[in-house]
């Protein structure tokens, strides 16, 4: 014990607007005259509260959580920070500012005490109340003493951590000391991670038990985090966790066509031994990202041609039945898919059709491979093949309506590109569905220098909202990228293959 500690408790007495202050400091409870008690919301109703105005969140939240309460902290944004330490496991309310709207939401309450940080002036509202003063620069601060029923809110505060505030801090404490849990959901997600679905299922599964609140304009209005919340819950999460593709994890994908070894090393090994190889790719990237690193398979699902073929299309499209196999036992491994297409002279929307029955599982994606892309006349390696945006819409709008048609999580839709002339009019990539994740993967290979010239070109005058992907190859590189050397490009891909 310290000589602080030693010290007798020393109660000064002062007069606020006729209150009664007790300054406390030390080790003496606060002289209420018996236990104060709070009454909480179980569970509070789904809304969003304002992010960006401390006093009015305050007032907010505590409207939204408690019923009445014979206490309330009142503080200023100045005292905050200093104060919210001090109060873990005070069930109380928390207000900030003495505007009218605190004043409102004292009187609704029915609080008679008032606990404030020394040097708060709590002015009128203090009339007719206990005001309780603190020091919380004291070792052990002493509070009152506080009956809230049950030890646990039945309540998720969902925050931005992109969007930090003295609001989201006292949201944050008020909701923990409360019993209730904090859920980060980076820009407003709540279908970014595994922990946020589950919350999502708590508020608005079909045993709703828990109430959700959301704190700031990420979120959008009440009745859009309500819808977004009902259609997290009942949406089958993908491997790592969440409804989010990107930028909810990353991906480690293996690239190449089944039992084709000359494609990439997909091919090198059958299924098994593939999604074991995958798996320990994955490993290789363990603590170089702070999202989930997750596996992937990149199959060539229909394959460019040298001959034109029964359809003369000069790609040859393999079976939806052949490849069930692979994209089942990926599923119950925890590894996305993403097929990717080959088409010769016929055109992406036509073969992405051919394999609508697979893409309606949740943990299937679609690439295009502009290079195989040929107009009538034109001949595999002969020249590099091209897709207009017009092409990659129609494509992106049938998988996006799809995607919504069946409840589906996002999806990735990856467009293959290593010479602008592939995509010459990208600025007119639509990527307003959230359905999709749109990915440009930069597939080129050579040198490092050469590949990292192709990667920074890539993303001139690129369209906001398409994300950056990124191919290792075995051979053709000269070396090939490490695993940290491939996360520390700028911006780090969200998507690796290695072919």
């Amino acid at each position: 014990m310290t000589a602080r500690d030693r010290r007798p408790a020393i109660i000064t007495r002062r007069t606020f607007a006729g209150a009664t202050v007790l300054a406390l400091a030390g080790g003496l409870a606060a002289c209420t005259g018996g236990d104060l008690s709070v009454e909480r919301t179980e569970p509070p109703e789904t809304t969003v509260l304002p992010g960006d105005d401390l006093t009015a969140a305050s007032a907010a939240l505590s409207a939204a959580l408690f019923t009445s309460s014979d206490v309330a902290v009142l503080a200023d944004e100045a005292s905050l920070e200093a104060l919210l330490p001090t109060l873990e496991g005070f069930p109380a309310p928390v207000l900030a500012g003495i505007d009218q709207a605190v004043a409102d939401e004292i009187d609704r309450l029915g609080a008679g005490t008032l606990v404030v940080p020394a040097g708060v002036d709590p002015g009128d509202l203090g009339g007719g109340r206990e005001v309780v003063e603190i020091d919380p620069s004291a070792e052990n601060p002493d509070l009152p003493k506080v009956s809230a029923g049950e030890a646990t809110a039945a309540v998720t505060l969902l925050i931005d951590p992109e969007a930090a505030s003295p609001a989201q801090a006292l949201a944050s404490a008020v909701v923990t000391a409360a019993g209730g849990s904090v859920v980060e959901t980076p820009g407003g997600d709540v279908g970014r991670s595994s922990e946020s679905v589950a919350a999502a299922k708590e508020a608005a599964g079909e045993d709703a038990s828990v109430g959700a609140l959301a704190l700031g304009d990420s979120f959008g209005d009440a009745s859009s985090l309500v819808e977004a919340l009902g259609r997290t819950a009942t949406t089958t999460e993908l491997p790592g966790g969440g409804i989010t593709a990107f930028p909810g994890r990353r991906m480690i994908a293996a690239y190449g066509s089944p039992a084709v070894p000359s494609l990439g090393i997909l091919g090198e090994q059958d299924l098994e031994q593939t999604l074991e190889r995958v798996k320990e790719m994955v490993a290789e990237y363990d603590g170089l990202a702070e999202e989930p690193v997750v596996p992937a398979l990149e199959i060539i699902t229909t394959i460019a041609s040298s001959e034109p073929g029964g359809d003369g299309d000069f790609s040859s499209e393999l079976g939806v039945e052949g490849l069930r196999e692979w994209v089942d036992a990926a599923g119950e491994a925890g590894v996305y898919v993403v097929l990717d297409l080959q088409p010769g002279t016929t055109d992406f929307l036509t073969q992405a059709k051919l394999y609508e029955e697979l893409l309606t599982a949740p943990h299937v994606g679609l690439a295009l491979d502009a290079e195989w892309r040929l107009e009538p006349g034109q001949k595999h390696l002969e020249q590099i093949g091209s897709v207009t945006a017009a092409e990659i819409n129609e494509v992106s709008t049938w998988l996006a309506d799809l995607t919504a048609e069946h409840g589906l999580p996002q999806k990735v839709l990856i467009l293959h590109q290593f010479n602008l002339s592939m995509i010459s009019d990208r600025q007119d990539v639509d990527t307003s569905r959230p359905e999709l994740a749109i990915t440009l993967h930069a597939d080129g290979h050579g040198t490092p220098e050469d590949k990292l010239a192709t990667w920074n070109a890539l993303q001139q005058d690129l369209p906001g909202g398409i994300f950056m992907a990124w191919k290792n190859f075995h051979d053709e590189d000269t070396p090939m990228f490490t695993p940290e050397e491939t996360y520390a490009l700028e911006p780090r891909p969200w998507f690796v293959s290695y072919q």
